[in-house]
């Protein structure tokens, strides 16, 4: 038996949704950006809707449901496109089920007013997934679709106290998930490379987007994908959780209180990449199987053909130019973030970046770069000073000695902040916090459901925030790629001191792939 959740308006009626057009610069103006049409051979079987009971909300959420599957109506149904009733229940698809998936999936089931409805993945199951829980180590565990249904469908048995539970459909082809009418909202934490085709289709079919950070693999991308969530209009957010904290709303309100003063330079430092080091200089010369489990043609999407290796996926992708975006991708977006909040910065002037040894298939151990932004109103011009692999800069000359640099610095006129504290300590004890000015965030996930919902924007929308952070981060692999410092126009979109550097905002896409 199906069981539907009423709406408020006892007849309903299904709406299908044209699909939205983005109207943005062409493509064309970048080299090699000419794309295909997109690639419609789907995989998996279709999902066929049963009439079923219909229960007053009230009663359903009251009584004991024992029924084999649940059909809950999505937005399109209840309030048109991008809305969803705060009486109803968000319903959710996951697309990329491995180790940041799975933790993403965890913590959307901990949401009543959300329903997990579809998951998708490439990979029918494997191993060799890192857990995410640093208190086990990097643990290596199996996800996949399969994992990841079983994930869902077990929590949801569990919840409505029923030895099973029907109604989470496993596909392997994003697109076939998207052309689902009865899906709101979606998660992406699939590798870089292919962020934007999945994120893009689904903001045309004006879908609420959750995608793991960065936004997107490259510059051209990135930029696409914020003008068509301004278009579409749908709840945003990306996966940097840390600019939810307490801490980065302190970093803020320090900075903003003119504790420190006038900021004219931030030093980021980032460690050694948390994952496993390319044991290849290049491309591994021998060959090996497809996993059985694996779709290796969808897992490679829009990048260049090249035969499957376990170096590759499902772990050490980050490794790979063609796949990853390095630290400044992976950790850029979360420790960036509050630096651009805090001094309110826009589109770069220059880049700038230099690093260990790099062949062109594999990045760096560490990269040092220097990005530099303008006067924005009475803030004077900050250059951004980025460090990772375990590089450092220097030691502030506040810092008391045996206290190490864990943290952003920020370097101002009248003091030093380290992270969101004043440096030497005794500074801070003695002025101690400014008023807060910030509201608390209800959490990174749930600022995505209530904005889903009809509530605020997120802390981390793509449009207003985390657009404009992504798109910084990845032209540090521009500058490092061009080894060259690199005027940027960033209303203009274009390199103005290296033409061969604008070849490097995008690249062609492999036949029949298109953004």
């Amino acid at each position: 038996m199906a069981v539907v959740i009423e709406h408020d308006d006892p007849t309903p009626q299904k709406m299908r949704l044209a699909p939205l057009a983005v109207a943005m610069p062409s493509s064309k103006a970048l080299p090699g950006s000419e794309q295909p049409a997109e690639l419609m051979n789907n995989a998996g079987d279709s999902q066929p809707h049963h009439p079923g009971t219909m229960l007053s909300r009230r009663r359903f959420l009251g009584g004991a449901a024992t029924a084999a599957a649940f059909t809950i109506l999505p937005r399109h149904v209840l309030g048109g496109a991008g809305h969803v009733s705060p009486n109803s229940k968000l319903t959710l698809a996951a697309i990329g089920t491995g180790g940041q998936g799975l933790q993403n999936v965890q913590a959307f089931l901990e949401f009543p007013e959300v329903q997990i409805v579809a998951v998708c993945d490439v990979n029918r199951e494997g191993p060799g997934y890192i857990s995410w829980n640093w208190d086990k180590g990097n643990a290596r565990n199996v996800a996949g679709r399969e994992p990841a249904r079983r994930l869902v469908e077990e929590r949801y048995a569990k919840d409505r106290q029923a030895s099973t539970y029907r109604g989470c459909k496993a596909y392997a082809d994003y697109r076939e998930l998207l052309a689902r009418e009865d899906v709101d909202a979606v998660m992406i934490a699939t590798p870089d490379h292919t962020h934007a085709v999945i994120a893009m289709a689904a903001l045309k079919r004006r879908k609420h987007v959750y995608c793991e950070k960065p936004l997107a693999y490259s510059v051209y991308e990135t930029r696409q994908l914020t003008e068509a969530a301004r278009q579409a209009g749908v709840a945003t957010q990306l996966g940097n959780q840390g600019q939810a904290t307490a801490e980065a709303r302190a970093t803020c309100e320090m900075i903003w209180s003119g504790a420190i003063g006038a900021v004219r330079d931030v030093h980021v430092s980032i460690g050694p990449r948390f994952w496993a080091p390319p044991l290849f200089d290049g491309r591994p010369t021998d060959t090996m199987p497809v996993p059985p489990d694996l779709d290796w043609d969808l897992w490679l999407g829009p990048a260049p053909d090249r035969p499957y290796h376990a170096a590759y996926c499902p772990w050490n992708w980050r490794n790979w130019w063609e796949f990853g975006t390095g630290l400044f991708g992976d950790m850029g977006c979360h420790r960036l973030s509050t630096v651009f909040k805090a001094l309110k910065l826009g589109h770069p002037t220059s880049i700038e970046a230099s690093s260990t040894k790099h062949g062109g298939e594999v990045y760096p151990d560490g990269v040092i770069a220097h990005f530099e932004f303008p006067a924005r109103g009475d803030l004077p011009p900050v250059t951004l000073h980025w460090y990772d692999g375990g590089l450092k800069p220097a030691r502030p000359r506040d810092l008391e000695p045996g206290r190490g640099i864990g943290d952003t610095i920020y370097v101002g006129a009248k003091g030093t902040l380290m992270g969101y504290r004043l440096i030497p300590e005794a500074k801070m004890k003695e002025l101690g916090r400014p008023p807060q000015k910030l509201p608390p965030s209800p959490g990174h996930y749930k600022e995505f459901v209530d904005a889903c919902h009809g509530g605020p924007s997120t802390g981390s929308n793509f449009v207003d925030h985390s657009g404009l952070l992504s798109e910084a981060c990845v032209l540090g692999n521009v500058a490092l790629r061009s080894g060259k410092k690199l005027a940027w126009d960033g209303p203009g979109f274009k390199v103005t001191n290296d033409s061969a550097a604008n070849r490097l905002l995008h690249r062609e896409y492999r036949a029949g792939w298109s953004l």
